[in-house]
């Protein structure tokens, strides 16, 4: 389940003219960070449910158009996930849910382990990522980062360790805009956008820790850049 993007009032400047108008200029005012919010339901192999909520953030910039000297426009790009929001979410949800507060304020204190995990290079020669970390919990924190970073879960099979996913490569988006953009193709309208890939990403257990790799749509390795950002955007959020 997944939230639409919310609007950060608090980010608003209170300048003389919004304090003066009040809640009339507060309503057509723009603000600069938005918000959204994934809640994901998965069943535990003894029959139980474990409830994961992640957090997306957007903040708006002024850039400079793609192919036009000193033009400015506003655009809107990622801002970290707030570890912080998806914990104070979660307890309200607990709290919601019949857990008395002091008790979910505990239990969230002691689930906040530390996040370790480093980028390396395979027997293959593929960039691989390791964990360090059990699969259980492995498996439970690389789900929750494809939900902070965005990516499309299709499936997900946890005994194989499998992940389903669809990516589209920015660095991709960014090249065909640039062509758009040129004087060649600066007219044509009917400019595709760049598909979304299907992956896997693999999760299994090497000893007391895990590695998680990028597999293309039929399961062989990856080795491609595409492969690498994947694997660089987990580790983000898992080191």
């Amino acid at each position: 389940m997944e939230t639409d993007w919310a609007e950060n009032r608090a980010t608003v400047a209170e300048s003389w003219v919004t304090r003066t108008f009040g809640s009339l200029l507060r309503s057509a005012h723009g603000t600069f960070e938005r918000d959204k919010y994934r809640t994901r339901l998965e069943r535990t192999p003894t029959g139980g449910t474990e409830v994961y909520i992640s957090h997306r953030g957007m903040m708006q910039i002024n850039s400079k158009a793609e192919g036009f000297e000193g033009s400015e426009t506003l655009g809107w790009q990622p801002r970290p996930a707030d570890p912080e929001l998806e914990v104070e979410f979660l307890r309200r949800l607990m709290v919601r849910l019949g857990t008395p507060n002091e008790k979910a304020q505990a239990m969230l204190a002691t689930a906040q382990p530390p996040q370790r995990a480093a980028l390396k290079k395979g027997l293959d020669g593929n960039e691989l990522l390791e964990v360090f970390e059990p699969f259980d919990r492995a498996w439970r924190r690389v789900g929750l980062a494809l939900d902070r970073v965005g990516f499309t879960v299709e499936d997900r099979d946890r005994q194989k360790g499998m992940y389903f996913v669809r990516y589209a490569d920015p660095a991709a988006e960014m090249e065909r805009k640039k062509t758009a953009f040129s004087w060649l193709a600066f007219w044509r309208s009917d400019e595709p956008k760049v598909k979304a890939e299907q992956y896997r990403v693999a999760v299994s257990a090497q000893s007391d820790n895990s590695s998680v790799q990028v597999l293309d749509k039929n399961g062989a390795a990856e080795s491609s850049a595409t492969s690498r950002r994947i694997l660089t955007l987990l580790h983000e959020q898992l080191k």
